[in-house]
């Protein structure tokens, strides 16, 4: 890609104190502005980054506040730089750096769509509660949107930060990476699938904040009012959209 220099990483980050300084550091093989985000961790991440001495932006919060604010923290800092897109991943090694390439490629070959990065969901090592909450998510966004993506789940994306939905809808927690997928489709933002990279530790190295039966709980609430939106603003929003188009 000819021009980088508006492209940063935000990686958002909860007790990955294992995992977070790998992640950083093979992230700033690209020669990218890398944004970490420390969602309160009170585990060693925020001592062991200041060790490692990387060239990277740490922004801090002082109490635990959910991915989805993590997200909003990074995005608007990143707004405030002047960065036209943000690549997002996740600090936990679940997802490869390396595929960062695969992310430059889309953002020029499709510029100002939101490149959604999409996994194997047929991959033997994915964990079998994954794959249904990845369907049924898949199911409700089409219902919700009229659009079809492989990956709704996904935490690797690159979101053109300047067509970004209001901030203020996002949620807390992971909800709110669905909830920027629907209101950027409603808004008539491009979205472009990439295949990605994943790997899944075992249950006794894997470190996640997910809360299965509560946050899946959350989603299934987002769900439902998303339904309900759809029905008064987001069909007519896409009816528009295609119209002026």
């Amino acid at each position: 890609m000819k021009d980088q220099k508006d492209i940063c990483i935000i990686i958002p980050t909860y007790n990955n104190a294992g995992t977070v300084v790998d992640v950083v550091r093979r992230a700033l093989a690209w020669s990218l502005p890398v944004i970490v985000v420390n969602d309160g961790s009170p585990d060693a991440t925020a001592s062991l980054l200041a060790e490692a001495d990387l060239p990277v932006t740490v922004l801090a919060h002082e109490h635990n506040c959910g991915k989805g604010m993590a997200l909003k923290t990074g995005f608007q800092y990143a707004l405030g730089e002047g960065f036209r897109y943000a690549i997002t991943l996740d600090a936990d090694g679940q997802h490869f750096p390396e595929d960062i390439p695969i992310f430059l490629a889309a953002i020029e070959r499709c510029p100002g769509a939101l490149i959604v990065g999409s996994r194997n969901l047929q991959a033997e090592n994915m964990p079998g509660g994954n794959t249904f909450a990845n369907r049924f998510s898949n199911f409700w966004f089409r219902v919700q949107t009229l659009r079809r993506l492989p990956d709704t789940q996904t935490g690797y994306r690159a979101y053109p930060l300047r067509s970004l939905p209001n901030l203020q809808l996002l949620t807390a927690r992971y909800e709110a990476e669905l909830t920027l997928l629907v209101f950027s489709a409603w808004k008539g933002v491009p979205l472009e699938p990439v295949p990605v990279q994943v790997w899944y530790p075992s249950a006794e190295e894997r470190v996640s904040s997910f809360r299965p039966f509560r946050d899946f709980f959350r989603i299934s609430v987002l769900n439902t009012v998303l339904c309900v939106l759809a029905l008064l603003y987001g069909y007519p929003r896409l009816l528009i959209n295609r119209l002026s188009r």
